[in-house]
């Protein structure tokens, strides 16, 4: 079990933040469509929009927008054709970035990205050329309360989870990613709600960063990707060193 790193308070944070914006909505539909276009419109057969509704729900998604998704996707609807694409990219002192991406023209994405990546200290690179600095995961989270490191790790190994780490007010469970909904359900027979069930690219060899200027810049191209209308996830391998964590928040 690892320890966490201020950085990962600090994206929470955002998160949090993001989640007052209105281009939440948009994000969470466009995973529930994404969700119905590859496992069906029922939730109830479906892990990943069963799992994408219950999210948007949290964030108080009008049930309208959630049934429009569903629609889109089963292909009720019509309208453009959207795809899930990811795209691979270096920033500020060799760090890497994968972008997940759900469009209905995915030339259109790659162009913006490579001007946003070149506009900020990055380079678009090349299908697979960073990809092999991470693993596919699974990952959820659930609060700590009073629970014990060692009962985590053991609550979680039972539940079929691979590993526990320390999130700061939260236990972190990562999964194989065919095992991510099984073990959502696993932990909720046990009474435990896990949060944000989602798959991830979880970077092999973090990268320390402990100059702020670099920091600041890193950070700043996080957030233009993270921004970015057709984004849905950004994953990267930098971590923020504590010893100028403060000086970021």
């Amino acid at each position: 079990m690892a320890g966490h790193n201020k950085w990962s308070k600090i994206k929470r944070t955002k998160a949090v933040i993001d989640a007052k914006r209105g281009g939440v909505f948009s994000k969470m539909s466009k995973e529930i469509t994404i969700a119905a276009k590859h496992g069906g419109g029922n939730p109830d057969l479906n892990a990943r929009l069963r799992s994408a509704i219950s999210a948007a729900k949290a964030a108080n998604v009008p049930n309208d927008n959630i049934e429009r998704a569903i629609k889109k996707g089963t292909g009720e609807l019509g309208g453009a054709t959207i795809e899930e694409i990811t795209y691979e990219g270096y920033g500020p002192a060799g760090v890497a970035f994968m972008i997940e991406v759900v469009t209905d023209n995915r030339n259109r994405a790659a162009n913006d990205l490579r001007i946003l990546l070149s506009k900020n200290g990055g380079t678009f690179a090349d299908a697979g050329s960073v990809a092999y600095q991470f693993t596919r995961r699974g990952e959820m989270r659930f609060e700590k309360g009073t629970m014990t490191e060692d009962a985590a790790m053991e609550l979680a190994l039972e539940a079929g989870a691979d590993d526990v780490q320390d999130g700061g007010d939260e236990w972190l469970i990562y999964t194989a990613t065919d095992q991510l909904f099984q073990v959502v359900a696993a932990l909720r027979e046990k009474g435990i709600h896990a949060n944000a069930p989602k798959l991830i690219y979880q970077a092999s060899t973090p990268i320390a960063l402990t100059d702020v200027e670099t920091a600041k810049s890193v950070i700043k191209l996080y957030d233009v990707l993270d921004d970015y209308d057709d984004t849905q996830n950004v994953h990267s391998n930098f971590e923020i060193d504590d010893s100028i964590a403060e000086s970021l928040d």
